[in-house]
């Protein structure tokens, strides 16, 4: 065990040194291995297999697919219209813009599956209009930064991917059990906004009524992309076809809308097919480095020793499953979400499968955590890509009003914990 406490030492500082975390794991898991066999053929063999086993596995072609997915839509100009749709039934009401961009970007999300891409996105599109109604930085970019949280958890998710991958979980019950839990983040965080305006009601002043011809204009703009939401996520449900499989029928029928939009121009198909190499390339390297790492901890012993210690406490399961969230909570003040996740669930999950809890339940725990940490000052991922998108903005003015969201994400992670039936609800019902 003692090993695998120098290795995270030695890790921790590489990435203070700022090295690139692929390459930083990828360093210690090696070396790391070869301390402990004393072999340096059988440290290549290990890792070899690794990078080989990873590029082969097909299973993971779902990444490239559903980032491809979320690349068109992105193009597509789906943020506007989602917002428009939103706004026209929500903007008149006192803070509606703010709820409408939570409900956009909540829709959003679920289609381009990243959070950072979400706030950067929907920031562009919502704070020019809650700035044209008077509302209150504060609360028009924490609107912003918390409904881009919503990106890693509401299915499809490459977050939950790479969970499923590093746990050997169903993939397909992880978007089951995503479902209800992303859907209660976004009536939590659109009571944080009715707090806000409880407390400071000229931090959302209500806009003009929109006529309900418009409304409906602005919901057929989107039933294209919903109804692929719907055939996506719905086929996967339903067991009509595999997640992979769901991945490459979204992303063609991204690709579809995109071209019915007329959005794709030959330069804009091929920034779209380059960033997704770059993002897909980017992903694998870190995930076949952690799956190295995760080979040395685990030969070094960490978490079955890790499991005898705990076994041995005198203390309750649920004790241990609060220490490991506050772990989470403590590390997503210094670390960016992908690396926490990578870095922290090959030590962990053995740990909760020993103390006889769903790992299913616990990677929609992880991950709602981890959400709450992309908003958690100092580092809080998305309010910086936001501060860079909004430059007039300070940092210090997201953070300040960001504050009851991530208050709202504390309690939902709550209800979580305390009731497991939130998250297992669908996946039991389902299969």
């Amino acid at each position: 065990m003692i090993e695998s406490i120098y290795g995270f030492a030695a890790l921790l500082l590489l990435a203070f040194l700022r090295v690139p975390l692929a390459f930083a794991m990828g360093i210690v898991g090696f070396v790391g291995f070869y301390y402990l066999t004393g072999n340096w053929n059988a440290a290549e063999s290990m890792a070899a297999r690794r990078v080989v086993d990873t590029a082969m596995d097909y299973g993971l072609s779902v990444i490239p697919l559903f980032i491809l997915m979320g690349n068109f839509v992105s193009h597509a100009g789906l943020s506007d219209a989602l917002f428009r749709a939103s706004n026209g039934f929500l903007g008149h009401r006192k803070g509606g813009q703010a709820m409408a961009t939570i409900v956009a970007c909540g829709g959003f999300s679920a289609i381009c599956g990243s959070s950072l891409a979400t706030a950067a996105t929907m920031g562009r599109v919502a704070m020019p209009q809650m700035r044209k109604y008077g509302y209150k930085d504060t609360l028009s970019s924490a609107s912003i930064a918390a409904g881009g949280t919503l990106g890693i958890l509401i299915p499809p998710s490459v977050m939950l991917v790479i969970y499923g991958i590093l746990t050997e979980t169903s993939i397909r019950e992880l978007f089951a059990a995503g479902f209800i839990p992303g859907m209660l983040g976004i009536v939590f965080y659109l009571v944080a906004v009715k707090w806000v305006l409880w407390r400071d009601p000229d931090a959302g002043p209500a806009g003009e009524k929109v006529p309900w011809a418009e409304r409906l204009a602005a919901l057929k703009s989107v039933g294209s992309t919903l109804a692929l939401f719907v055939l996506v996520i719905g086929g996967i449900y339903l067991g009509v076809f595999t997640p992979t499989e769901a991945a490459g029928i979204g992303a063609m029928g991204a690709f579809v809308i995109a071209l019915l939009r007329r959005s794709l121009s030959p330069r804009v198909l091929m920034n779209v097919l380059m960033d997704t190499v770059r993002t897909t390339a980017m992903l694998f390297a870190v995930v076949i480095t952690a799956l190295i790492f995760a080979n040395f901890i685990n030969r070094a012993g960490l978490p079955n020793d890790l499991l005898a210690f705990v076994s041995g406490l005198e203390v309750a399961p649920f004790v241990v499953i609060l220490v490991i969230l506050a772990i989470y909570v403590l590390l997503g003040c210094v670390f960016e979400s992908m690396s926490m996740l990578l870095l922290t669930v090959p030590v962990f999950f053995p740990v909760v499968a020993g103390l006889g809890y769903d790992l299913v339940w616990f990677g929609i725990l992880v991950v709602i955590v981890i959400e709450i940490s992309l908003i958690t000052p100092p580092v809080g991922m998305n309010v910086f890509v936001l501060r860079a998108v909004l430059p007039d903005v300070t940092t210090g003015t997201i953070f300040r009003g960001v504050t009851p969201f991530w208050v709202a994400g504390t309690a939902r992670a709550l209800l979580v914990l305390v009731f497991p039936g939130v998250v297992l609800f669908l996946p039991e019902l389902l299969y």
